[in-house]
């Protein structure tokens, strides 16, 4: 039975309505302009400063750290500019063109996968809104707040959080547009003024001395960045640019993405190595947003904290957005805003947890981006090489469940996908240190010591060796 047929017409109301099913022709009116202020706003939160912490950590100094960075950022977005172009091609969000690819059944591991990722940063996300929030009070108020000393405040300033997000998210397509871009200048100028400042008071001659890191270290910190930005968004490509008029160029696509997330994140991820190599302990707080503040007299504390929410707010909506696709991907049959609320309660409960919980903040996270990177990148290469001579897909067939559907293959499942993407990412997690901290290591893949896994490269070879297999399986095959 199919999900909805797409041949039938969808109103749209200032609520979205429409979910897997493939845009028509006469609404898609997007252009590569606004996807470049959806991706801005989506990068210019605060998360990206403990990535420029990590970075120093490595031991790279400054200058490596911002090279580092572009090339992760701008390179990993690329890719999901990439992925954009089959939104443009098939009309339909990431993980519903992944149906052809995988087969009907066959793409609910992948859709999981993907939906794990968005759960989880959508956690991080909440928690650190939650904190910024929580440091306002304590400017305001004057008083000394941490999240354990005030459980009820950090409840009320969570749910704040999750119900803007929802009103955002639930909106939709439309909304998120003209949101975006609004947010970009206005909080994006406000990011601007703190960096400012953080570039006048910092101690240049303590930043600059900083010694160079090796390759290694390099190589471990461009793949950090990669895995902790563009990786984390890769399958969500499609989801904005599906509305993407049919003659939008390629090119346009790509840059659109890449330099949309990578300006803003090369901005604050730099912010974060030069807070860290000046003497920040940024590095090792338990609370990111009180460790940034901490350095900023009140009149910066607080555009940078009202900035730091607004962007943690654009883009954990963009992610419930994109993860309430995924969720309708799994097969799971229930309205596309149901699935958006399904999606904050959960983080909801994750993100209690996680701040009452835990007392670190960095090991936890870093462990995550790099657990989560290596089916993502498998799913990825798989989908880049499915690209190659495929030019459409069949609507009807992405949004039926049934045996009649075009992509149901195998009972449900396309052997030469689903195949290629398990043995790549059980290959690749071969190379992971799953690493909390000093003390604690959930597991270490038997090569984790190679050249390949102590260089963060795990994601990357899962990438290239799924493309392999898939393409030898005849992935690339003309389609359609």
């Amino acid at each position: 039975m199919a999900e909805n047929s797409s041949k039938q017409s969808y109103m749209l109301t200032k609520v979205e309505q429409r979910g897997l099913e493939p845009v028509p022709d006469d609404q898609r009116n997007g252009t590569p302009g606004q996807l470049f202020w959806v991706w801005f706003a989506a990068n210019i939160s605060i998360l990206g400063i403990p990535l420029g912490a990590t970075l120093i950590s490595l031991g790279l100094n400054v200058w490596q750290s911002v090279l580092v960075t572009a090339i992760g950022s701008f390179g990993s977005f690329a890719l999901v500019g990439i992925i954009s172009v089959a939104g443009r091609r098939g009309g339909a969000p990431s993980l519903g063109l992944s149906r052809a690819i995988f087969g009907v059944r066959g793409n609910i591991g992948p859709a999981v996968v993907a939906l794990c990722s968005r759960l989880g940063w959508e956690t991080v996300n909440t928690i650190t809104g939650a904190f910024a929030l929580l440091s306002l009070w304590a400017i305001i108020f004057k008083t000394p707040v941490t999240a354990k000393e005030a459980p009820g405040l950090v409840l009320a300033f969570i749910l704040i959080f999750v119900v803007l997000t929802i009103i955002v998210a639930v909106a939709g397509h439309g909304f998120i547009l003209k949101i975006q871009k609004w947010a970009t200048w206005i909080f994006g100028a406000l990011t601007l003024l703190v960096a400012g400042y953080l570039a006048a008071t910092v101690d240049w001659s303590l930043v600059l001395s900083g010694k160079p890191g090796s390759l290694s270290a390099v190589l471990i910190g461009i793949g950090t960045i990669a895995a902790g930005t563009g990786i984390g968004w890769v399958n969500s490509g499609a989801d904005m640019a599906r509305y993407q008029k049919k003659d939008v160029k390629t090119s346009s696509l790509i840059w659109s993405a890449a330099a949309g997330a990578g300006i803003p994140l090369v901005l604050v991820i730099t912010v974060g190595a030069i807070l860290t190599a000046g003497g920040s302990g940024i590095a090792s707080a338990a609370d990111p947003v009180i460790a940034v503040r901490d350095q900023l007299p009140a009149w910066v504390s607080v555009p940078y904290l009202i900035s730091a929410f607004a962007g943690l707010l654009m883009c954990n909506s963009q992610s419930v957005y994109s993860a309430g696709l995924a969720t309708l991907a799994t097969g799971i049959r229930i309205p596309r805003t149901v699935a958006v609320v399904v999606d904050v309660v959960v983080t909801t409960a994750g993100a209690l947890y996680f701040t009452l919980g835990f007392d670190g903040f960095y090991g936890p996270f870093i462990t995550f981006i790099s657990l989560l990177s290596v089916p993502l990148a498998a799913w990825t290469g798989i989908f880049l090489v499915d690209m190659i001579d495929r030019r459409t897909y069949d609507g009807d067939s992405l949004v039926d469940l049934s045996p009649r559907s075009r992509y149901w293959y195998a009972a449900g499942f396309n052997v030469s996908g689903c195949v290629s993407w398990v043995v790549a990412f059980i290959v690749g997690y071969l190379f992971v240190t799953a690493r909390v901290s000093a003390d604690e290591v959930w597991f270490s893949g038997p090569l984790a010591g190679t050249f390949i896994g102590k260089n963060g490269l795990a994601w990357l070879v899962t990438m290239l060796l799924a493309a392999g297999i898939y393409a030898a399986w005849g992935g690339a095959r003309s389609k359609e």
